[in-house]
């Protein structure tokens, strides 16, 4: 797990998995009706279960839809412009950058895995997607 920084506020459950992801081991929560959702959660989400099991993330996924930003906020104005894309992992949806491609060259249906990189105008945590 990462070493978060003394000073560093830490975002309880999202941070965590963020590390978990960081480490290889990303996972989603799926409650025994088959809904799933990602951390931070107590309860699922379409049908309120407290009893959520952490499943293994499939290691690559499918891009669903994008878009691409040319004129971000002020938080991701050294980042542009990037794609933000929908990857389908099968059972979970994610939300992230697609953080190896131009984003003109990003396409529906592109095969993409998880990576956790930094913001290039915060340097803060991000979810990433890198072709495969």
């Amino acid at each position: 797990m990462s070493d978060p920084d003394e000073n560093t506020v830490r975002d309880a459950g999202f941070d965590d998995w963020l590390d978990a992801a960081e480490d290889g081991e990303a996972y989603y929560l799926e409650c025994p009706e088959g809904h799933t959702s990602l951390p931070p959660r107590r309860l699922c989400p379409e049908c309120g279960s407290t009893d959520l099991t952490e499943q293994p993330l499939p290691d690559t996924g499918e891009i669903a839809t994008f878009t691409v930003t040319h004129v971000p906020t002020p938080a991701f104005e050294d980042d542009a412009p990037y794609a933000t894309a929908i990857v389908d992992f099968g059972p979970i949806r994610v939300t992230g950058q697609v953080v190896d491609h131009d984003p003109d060259e990003v396409e529906t249906g592109q095969t993409v895995a998880l990576e956790i990189s930094r913001s290039e105008t915060t340097d803060e945590r991000v979810i990433g997607f890198t072709s495969v």
